[in-house]
C-alpha cells in the first residue's frame, strides 16, 4: 500500500497513524513522523502563518514519485505521505509520513528518505508570513546534504 496525498485540511497525526496501521498485513515495524509548523523563523521572528502554494497535478505527481521511489528502494509493505497546502498556522501539522516493514531498519530508512525528499524535491512553494513581512523559504544546505545521502 503506497499512498501520497495533498490536503488543505488540518492533519491529525494520531488519526493518520491509526488509519495507516489499520491497513497493514504482516508488517512488524511502523515508523511515523509528523512535521509541525514552528512559531519562529530561522532569524527568531514570530511566524504568523506559513503558506504552501502548489500545482495540483505537478505537486501530487512529485509526492507520488517520492513515495513510489521509497517503496522500490526499501523493503517496506506500506508507505503514506500526506502534505498540507494552503495556510498552516504555528503548531499545526504540515506533513505526516509513515512506513511499515517486516523489520524496523527498513521502516526507519524509508520514512527518513521520504522526508528528505519531500524537503527538497516536492513541488511546493513555501512562504512564511510574520509581522516583519513575508519571505519565501528554500531548502537549506543541511536539507540538500540530507538529500544527498540518498543519491540515486
Amino acid at each position: 500500500m503506497i499512498e501520497a496525498r495533498l490536503t488543505d485540511l488540518p492533519l491529525d497525526p494520531a488519526a493518520e497513524l491509526s488509519r495507516f496501521m489499520a491497513k497493514l498485513a504482516d508488517e512488524g515495524a511502523v515508523v511515523s513522523f509528523a512535521g509541525i509548523a514552528r512559531p519562529r523563523n530561522r532569524d527568531g521572528a514570530d511566524v504568523e502563518r506559513m503558506f504552501l502554494d502548489h500545482h495540483p497535478r505537478i505537486t501530487q505527481s512529485s509526492i507520488d514519485d517520492i513515495a513510489q521511489a521509497a517503496s522500490r528502494r526499501f523493503a517496506v509493505g506500506a508507505i503514506t505521505a500526506v502534505h498540507r497546502f494552503g495556510e498552516v498556522l504555528p503548531g499545526e501539522t504540515i506533513v505526516f509520513v509513515a512506513a511499515a516493514s517486516l523489520h524496523r531498519r527498513a521502516a526507519f530508512e524509508a520514512a527518513d528518505y521520504v522526508m528528505d525528499r519531500l524537503k527538497t524535491d516536492a513541488v511546493l512553494w513555501k512562504r512564511e508570513d510574520s509581522v516583519d513581512g513575508s519571505r519565501w523559504i528554500e531548502p537549506t544546505e543541511a536539507d540538500r546534504a540530507d538529500r544527498a545521502r540518498w543519491s540515486e
